[in-house]
């Protein structure tokens, strides 16, 4: 009787200690790749475009340099008109006239950036003293202003055309310009003036007349792109 209870025994104690013979399943493993963490990568901002600056012009500035130029213009002939008819009446004056107003004209246009100028309906000098068709229409409403009672010292025109300054001042007529201009003008003013200017026009004003009017004009699109370049 002992054996089979020595046996039942032993068998018991191999099942308690044994049992499933069987390995325990392991934990899956999760691969370093997949466990580590991808590291984020910042997305970049976009980038800003900087504002360009305003390119609308500024006309009241504009208008200043403009009055500013036809005014030096202006003093400077009349200086060296009045100086040349003291030392030596209307003959030299109108040499004046003929070669140095235009080096006159010039240098102001240099030193304002602007365009300056002198035109007229009836103009002298056949090439710096015609009027193109936007001068001819603002000179003729210059009449129209003037025949309505404005005072021709006070007629100016300003405006902005597309890529272009204009301003323009009337020119009256003083005393002084009848010399050369005037209905009665000397003979040998009219020969000189003829020889000079074959094709003159401008003769029989009266003095408060309209004479012609300074012009300056400011290209704004070549402006632009030379700030642009600095």
């Amino acid at each position: 009787m002992k054996a089979p209870l020595m046996t039942l025994s032993l068998a018991l104690v191999l099942t308690a200690c044994g049992g499933n013979d069987k390995p325990a399943p392991e934990a899956p493993k999760t691969s370093s790749s997949a466990s580590t963490a991808a590291p984020v990568t910042a997305t970049p901002a976009p980038a800003t475009t900087p504002t360009p600056p305003s390119t609308t012009p500024d006309k009241a500035a504009l208008t200043d340099q403009a009055k500013n130029a036809v005014q030096k213009l202006g003093g400077t002939l009349k200086g060296e008109l009045e100086t040349a008819m003291k030392t030596g009446g209307a003959i030299p004056a109108l040499g004046i006239c003929n070669l140095k107003a235009p080096e006159i004209a010039k240098a102001v246009s240099a030193e304002s950036g602007m365009q300056v100028s002198r035109v007229s309906l009836k103009n002298r000098n056949p090439v710096m003293g015609q009027a193109n068709d936007w001068q001819i229409q603002v000179l003729n409403d210059f009449e129209a202003r003037k025949a309505k009672g404005e005072a021709v010292d006070t007629l100016a025109y300003s405006e902005i055309v597309e890529d272009e300054y204009r301003f323009m001042k009337a020119i009256p007529t003083g005393a002084v310009c009848l010399t050369c201009h005037g209905t009665e003008v000397k003979p040998e003013v009219l020969t000189k003036i003829k020889e000079l200017y074959p094709n003159d026009k401008a003769i029989g004003y009266q003095e408060g007349d309209i004479r012609g009017a300074f012009v300056a004009v400011k290209n704004l699109a070549a402006t632009t792109t030379q700030n642009n370049a600095q």
